[in-house]
């Protein structure tokens, strides 16, 4: 089984029931037309020579292109690798050149960037979306219109193996890994999420996660497509607005990170709002403090879940009934129904109910390694079994939570931060002899950067231009919120930055 014909399958079953809103446009889209829409993607990638195994990249919000991208890939084969718009031009470069697309797609608001990585990167073709001014570059829209609408010719090679999409997510080396999710993976993610959280074709969900991430792709609308429901897209967040979307489109399942829901919960209207529409809502991205889950369901009324999940397996690894939300709050719940999960001490050994080890998770849902990096592949894969880095434990009744993270990373607004590629920029400042990042707790960010910094003898820098030196190296969300100077960092006898007397003393 492969996620080649997910989405033509859905339209042959159910051809003119809606499918999405593309809020940005108010166009309202049948499962017949995006069908339609990937299949003239697809058919138009042919013509350009770019088929089976061949990488395509986007950098733009979120709209029904990537739609046309993903779904569109999926039927020739090709590899659907988005880029994160958030990273600075520098670390795009890296992860183009990794994945070597043929071709990207730009629309105007990442035209500027686009030209800025330009010339350190080699790409056979530029695609402009809504009128992006980019040099020598083929009008999306133009060609798209102009291809068939006709089922492209399966390849011969497409199998649940074959590699859907690239995601890249931040390596604890301090250089991004690109995770390889196979068809069998996005098939076996629907497959999941819609028994295990009991999903149906009646459920309407938004989708306000940038669609470059896993949640944005895979947490409910591929799960949902799969199922007939229905979609509302939106092009990026705004409290309110979103808010009101929810309301008007009688959304019944709704994902946010901690910093959103506790956004909502402050807008002044929001004890005067109608959930009765609402099925649940769930968390995702980072831990969800229990003091948050309790006034959500306090004041809104609703079921509120939290969840678990990473690019490498899924943004759904767990599920609990409305009935264990309460009394298991903190909890992420049992795992899901096609999967296996062990916690395991540091040498591999299972642990009993109660104690903290390593979550291991193995399934039809775990992907196939990083691309171009064998040695992370074998590090995290092993046996079938993937390695997440995350400590968690298991109660006697099989719920699992979340207890913090073998790997050094901190999440801020539901954001990945890892602190070896932080502190990595903050050494190339002439100025800084030894630095360690850590993770302070902030209302809005559940998490934000605090460095401890170890000047060279004799120099002076202020916070401010230490940051400002970042700005130009990272994403604006790495970029430490606090800078603090101190003499010296403690050292374990193993030569390792005692991070947890740093957070004693500075925390």
């Amino acid at each position: 089984m492969d996620a080649g014909n997910l989405l033509g399958q859905r339209a042959n079953l159910t051809p003119n029931r809606e499918a999405l809103l593309e809020l940005d446009t108010g166009i309202r889209y049948t499962y017949k037309q995006l069908n339609n829409r990937a299949n003239r993607a697809a058919n138009w990638l042919l013509s350009l020579g770019i088929g089976y195994g061949d990488r395509i990249s986007i950098l733009a919000h979120n709209s029904v292109v990537y739609l046309d991208l993903f779904y569109g890939a999926a039927k020739i084969g090709a590899v659907f690798a988005p880029l994160n718009w958030r990273l600075v031009a520098q670390e795009l470069v890296y992860i183009v050149n990794d994945c070597a697309p043929k071709i990207i797609f730009c629309d105007p608001d990442f035209a500027p960037l686009l030209s800025e990585m330009q010339p350190h990167i080699s790409v056979e073709h530029f695609a402009s979306l809504n009128g992006a001014e980019i040099q020598d570059a083929i009008v999306y829209e133009a060609a798209y219109a102009a291809a068939s609408t006709s089922e492209p010719p399966r390849p011969s090679e497409l199998n649940p193996e074959t590699p859907h999409c690239i995601l890249y997510t931040s390596g604890t080396t301090g250089r991004p890994k690109g995770a390889i999710i196979p068809q069998r993976q996005v098939l076996w993610n629907c497959i999941n999420t819609a028994v295990s959280w009991g999903l149906n074709e009646n459920d309407v969900s938004p989708v306000f996660t940038p669609m470059f991430h896993a949640g944005g792709l895979f947490a409910f609308l591929t799960p949902l497509f799969y199922l007939g429901g229905r979609i509302i897209l939106g092009k990026g967040f705004d409290v309110e607005a979103s808010m009101r979307v929810i309301l008007e489109e009688k959304c019944s399942v709704i994902l946010g990170v901690p910093t959103l829901f506790q956004m909502w919960l402050n807008m002044p209207n929001f004890d005067d709002l109608d959930f009765s529409h609402v099925r649940f809502f769930i968390s995702g991205g980072a831990p969800c403090p229990v003091p948050l889950m309790q006034e959500w369901r306090a004041r809104a009324g609703t079921v509120f879940r939290q969840g678990y999940g990473l690019s490498e397996v899924g943004p759904n690894c767990f599920s609990m009934t409305d009935a264990d939300s309460v009394p298991k709050s903190g909890s992420v719940g049992k795992p899901i129904f096609h999967s296996e999960m062990r916690l395991v001490d540091e040498q591999g050994n299972n642990v009993p109910p109660g104690i903290i080890g390593e979550l291991l998770i193995r399934g039809p849902h775990v992907c196939s390694g990083y691309l171009n990096n064998l040695e992370a592949t074998q590090a995290a894969l092993v046996d079938g079994w993937f390695h997440t880095g995350d400590m968690a434990c298991m109660d006697a009744d099989g719920f699992y939570t979340i207890a913090g993270r073998f790997k050094d990373m901190i999440i801020s607004g539901g954001e990945n931060v890892y602190a070896a590629e932080v502190e990595a920029v903050f050494m190339q400042h002439t100025a800084v002899q030894e630095c360690a990042l850590i993770g302070q707790p902030d209302d809005k960010w559940g998490e934000v950067g605090l460095m401890i910094t170890v000047l060279k003898p004799g120099h002076r820098v202020s916070e401010s231009d230490l940051r400002d030196h970042c700005y130009t190296q990272l994403a604006r969300y790495k970029v430490p919120k606090q800078v603090i100077f101190t003499d010296a960092l403690p050292y374990s006898p193993y030569g390792k930055v005692e991070k947890a007397k740093l957070r004693e003393q500075f925390l």
